[in-house]
């Protein structure tokens, strides 16, 4: 999500120094990257999970290093790193506990890790609209996305990992979007503009 991205961004901005040397783990469409300068990130690392994700890059003006790499096992030496972000990829993650302990190993004493995930109230309402949905047809309901972290879990899963000045800011982002419907009895078309709420929580920790 490019929102993300840009506060993400915004809150590397705020740290006041310069990183020789940054990691964007799951970088997606690299929306963080594109929204820095060379004047607060010298080289970024961009991995990704997905080569097609990482062929679709947005450029930036930061000389970056592209590594085809899957979140959880990470292919680089401890105290690597200034400078580790994360936009919303580590929803996706099995190990959580054990990628934040990556982390905290491939950034250097000093380092700072910035990341955003996707809290426990995103989705809320279209999610308590299913499972009613499913309750009524089927007798039951049954997960089909990820779980969602809370707040207390993720600061606890962080100082876990060995991160000591933690920060998580819980903010509410909305969007909205078109969404096109078939119609089953005369196969006629409508639009329907929905608003969607992500809970999101912005991580800052040394």
């Amino acid at each position: 999500m490019v929102l993300v991205g840009i506060c993400l961004a915004d809150r590397v901005h705020d740290v006041a120094r310069t990183f020789p040397l940054a990691l964007d783990l799951g970088c997606g469409k690299s929306h963080v990257a594109e929204h820095l300068s060379k004047e607060v990130v010298q080289r970024f690392f961009l991995t990704d999970i997905s080569s097609r994700s990482l062929r679709n890059r947005k450029l930036c003006e930061i000389p970056t290093h592209c590594v085809l790499a899957d979140e959880e096992f990470l292919p680089f030496r401890e105290n690597t790193f200034d400078l580790v972000v994360s936009s919303l990829s580590m929803h996706w993650i099995n190990d959580l506990p054990g990628a934040l302990r990556q982390i905290h190993q491939v950034l250097k004493p000093d380092g700072v890790f910035i990341g955003a995930m996707l809290g426990g109230e995103t989705l809320y309402e279209l999610r308590c609209s299913l499972q009613l949905a499913e309750l009524e047809r089927e007798g039951g309901f049954g997960p089909h996305i990820s779980p969602f972290t809370a707040v207390t879990d993720l600061g606890n899963l962080l100082g876990q990992a060995g991160f000591t000045l933690l920060t998580v800011v819980p903010e509410r982002l909305m969007t909205t979007s078109k969404v096109y419907l078939d119609h089953f009895l005369d196969l006629t078309k409508y639009i329907e503009v929905q608003k969607k709420f992500y809970d999101v929580m912005l991580i800052i920790c040394k």
